[in-house]
C-alpha cells in the first residue's frame, strides 16, 4: 500500500502545480491587458489636460490591482516562486531579482497613481507621461523575465498573449 501513497501524493502536488500555473495564466491575461489600456492612454493627446489625466489614472488604477494581485499570487506560500526555488535551486537567484523588480515596480505604480488621484502637481505633463511609458517598458519586461522563470522551472509556457 506504501507505493500507491506516493503516486497518489505526487499526483496531488502535480494537480496542484497545474492549477496554479493556470490561475497564473488566466492572471498574466489581466495583467497584460492592463499595461496595454496603460500604454493606450498615455498615447491620447496630452493637450486634453484633465481629460488625458483622468484616462491614465483610470488604467494605472487598474494596473496596481492587477500588479498588487500578481505579486500576491506570485509570492504566496507554496506559489511559483516559492516552488520554483525549492525543485530548481539554481534559479533562486532570478526569484530574488523578481522579487525585487516587484518593491519596485509596486512603489512606482503607487507613487505615480497617487499624484493623480490626489491631484498632485505634474509640472510638465510630457516629462511624467515619458516616465510612466518607461515604467510601462519595464512592467514588460518583468513579465518576459517571469515567463522565462515559469518555462525554465516548470517546462510550462505561459505563452506570449497571455
Amino acid at each position: 500500500m506504501e507505493g500507491t501513497e506516493v503516486p497518489m501524493n505526487v499526483e496531488s502536488t502535480v494537480a496542484s502545480l497545474a492549477a496554479h500555473l493556470e490561475q497564473v495564466r488566466r492572471h498574466r491575461s489581466e495583467l497584460r491587458e492592463s499595461v496595454a489600456a496603460v500604454d493606450l492612454a498615455l498615447e491620447s493627446p496630452i493637450a486634453r489636460g484633465g481629460m488625458w489625466r483622468e484616462r491614465v489614472r483610470a488604467a494605472l488604477a487598474e494596473l496596481a490591482h492587477d500588479f498588487d494581485d500578481h505579486v500576491a499570487l506570485t509570492e504566496s506560500p507554496g506559489g511559483i516562486y516559492d516552488t520554483a526555488r525549492h525543485s530548481a535551486p539554481r534559479l533562486s537567484g532570478r526569484v530574488d531579482r523578481l522579487l525585487e523588480e516587484h518593491r519596485d515596480l509596486r512603489a512606482a505604480l503607487h507613487g505615480y497613481l497617487a499624484v493623480l488621484e490626489h491631484d498632485g502637481t505634474v509640472a510638465d505633463l510630457p516629462v511624467f507621461r515619458e516616465e510612466l511609458t518607461v515604467l510601462v517598458g519595464r512592467l514588460v519586461r518583468h513579465r518576459q523575465k517571469g515567463g522565462d522563470l515559469v518555462y525554465e522551472a516548470y517546462d510550462v509556457d505561459l505563452g506570449g498573449s497571455g
